[in-house]
């Protein structure tokens, strides 16, 4: 569950003037006494208000970490994935080097011409490369990056925190992001390190 605006001004009302009754709190707001049930119920549920006959609702304390845990566990991969930078398998490593320095990015993800993932290619992949082979512009990249089912990916609409835990546990700096269209796995974003910290950043603000 994650507060809408509305929520949020309403526990800021019984934080200042608690306990106040949920007529008080829709004059307040300039709303009706029935506009305002909904929410009030959700959060007396949720355990950030407390209610009491004749006397009205106050605030029970409930940190704003809280708060953030609820909006955290509610975000998906969707809401804050970025453009995923794609080469393909008959990219050299050489061009892939200057394709990952120009975009700025650690990882470059290799499609087929249908978009269908192949492999992903890490800084750690390219610097193998020009230590394994003399050659590197005429070397394509499916000679040195990680091929399935050896790459760890995720859905549009996996957890945040889902794909938060695997690239820790995967010691790993990002994720495709995969679609399946027509039986492929078709790349549709990326998950980063940087995507998570801003989104941490963003709550904590």
């Amino acid at each position: 569950m994650e507060l809408n605006e509305r929520q949020e001004k309403i526990l800021n009302i019984v934080k200042q003037h608690g306990p106040i009754t949920g007529s008080n709190i829709a004059a307040q707001l300039s709303l009706t006494r029935a506009t305002l049930r909904p929410d009030l119920a959700i959060l007396t549920m949720s355990g950030f208000l407390d209610a009491r006959p004749r006397v009205g609702y106050f605030y029970t304390g409930k940190e704003t970490n809280d708060v953030i845990s609820l909006k955290a566990n509610n975000l998906l991969v969707k809401d804050v994935q970025s453009l995923p930078i794609v080469i393909t398998c008959d990219t050299s490593i050489y061009d892939a080097i200057v394709k990952m320095f120009l975009e700025d990015v650690g990882t470059l993800y290799v499609i087929e011409k249908d978009k269908s993932l192949q492999g992903v290619l890490s800084r750690k992949d390219l610097l193998k490369g020009t230590m394994s082979f003399n050659d590197i512009e005429n070397t394509a990249v499916t000679t040195v990056m990680s091929r399935k089912p050896n790459i760890t990916m995720c859905y549009p609409d996996d957890s945040l925190l889902y794909a938060a835990k695997q690239l820790i546990d995967r010691q790993i700096d990002s994720l495709p992001v995969v679609s399946e269209n027509k039986g492929i796995l078709e790349v549709v974003g990326r998950i980063t390190k940087t995507n998570i910290t801003k989104v941490f950043v963003n709550l904590m603000e």
